[in-house]
């Protein structure tokens, strides 16, 4: 193939990846929710797993999205230096945008700030976000996509806190915001902190964290274990499923972080709701491709 038969191959496939993971959830999501229904012995909260899951089948018989909030799309593409259609990812990331929101079809959530004008194509001014991360001689591209709907991730929280605050005031903010602002999304919530050196660092790290398989752990110990204090910490709200009351509050607590200034620790906080629609996809030069976080799926 040539280089112009390359790019619209690779728009092709995505465009049916972005329109795919609006009908379908990931794997482990998918099996996270069924092992949450187990736990639960309330009736309420039961009826409301139920739906969830005939939400999910009715989505895959009907093609149609399982969330009507489709979100805005964004992408963190973690992509070689030597892979040959590095030039035209972005533009063909914001096609594949396009025509899956024609063939999903997906709400149309891209307006024009100050305008106030919807594109109708969930395309605009910076809209599909794209996170680029830059490797050295590989040939390889991978591609996280997201749906980040206006009442999951989009709300995020970020501050810095003073070094006097310790990582005590890391704990006391995300609970801070999980029992305010993180109820705005739907339960059982995946949350994402980000700990870094300011409030763009922490603010990229806790979306970075949502896309993280779930079981996942910091390779930091004890950044693992505060993951695992906050899951319990927050399990002990009791939100339940959509809110209703239940045993657990989330799917699970996923902490990124990088070194800091020694004045300084930046901390941020995103949600992802029970629907978290994302997948990711790895493309080799031939643009042969892997997808690792949905079984089966032919593109």
């Amino acid at each position: 193939m040539n280089r112009e038969q390359q790019t619209e191959q690779l728009t092709r496939y995505m465009a049916d990846f972005v329109s795919y993971i609006s009908k379908v959830l990931p794997d482990d999501i998918a099996e996270k929710l069924d092992e949450l229904a187990q736990e639960e012995d309330g009736v309420l909260p039961r009826i409301i797993y139920d739906t969830m899951k005939k939400n999910q089948d009715l989505a895959r018989q009907l093609d149609r999205p399982s969330c009507q909030d489709t979100g805005v799309l964004q992408f963190w593409v973690k992509c070689g230096t030597c892979f040959p259609l590095i030039g035209e990812l972005e533009a063909l990331l914001k096609e594949a945008v396009v025509r899956a929101t024609a063939e999903a079809p997906l709400r149309h959530n891209s307006v024009e700030t100050f305008d106030e004008y919807n594109t109708g194509k969930n395309v605009g001014k910076g809209t599909p976000t794209v996170f680029w991360d830059i490797v050295p001689d590989s040939d390889k591209c991978e591609i996280y996509v997201y749906m980040a709907g206006g009442g999951c991730s989009l709300p995020g929280r970020a501050m810095v806190l003073m070094p006097g605050e310790g990582y005590e005031g890391v704990v006391q903010f995300v609970m801070d915001v999980m029992t305010s602002y993180g109820l705005n999304a739907c339960p059982p919530l995946l949350v994402g902190v980000g700990v870094a050196t300011s409030v763009e660092t922490a603010a990229l790290l806790s979306k970075k964290a949502l896309m993280r398989p779930l079981g996942s752990h910091n390779e930091n110990e004890r950044a693992a274990l505060m993951e695992h204090l906050l899951e319990e910490g927050i399990n002990q709200i009791g939100l339940g499923p959509q809110g209703v009351g239940g045993r657990k509050s989330v799917l699970g607590v996923h902490i990124e972080n990088t070194a800091r200034h020694p004045s300084v620790i930046g901390v941020a906080v995103n949600v992802g709701c029970w629907s978290h629609r994302r997948g990711h996809i790895i493309f080799d030069r031939d643009l042969n491709y892997t997808i690792t976080t949905h079984s089966g799926v032919r593109l």
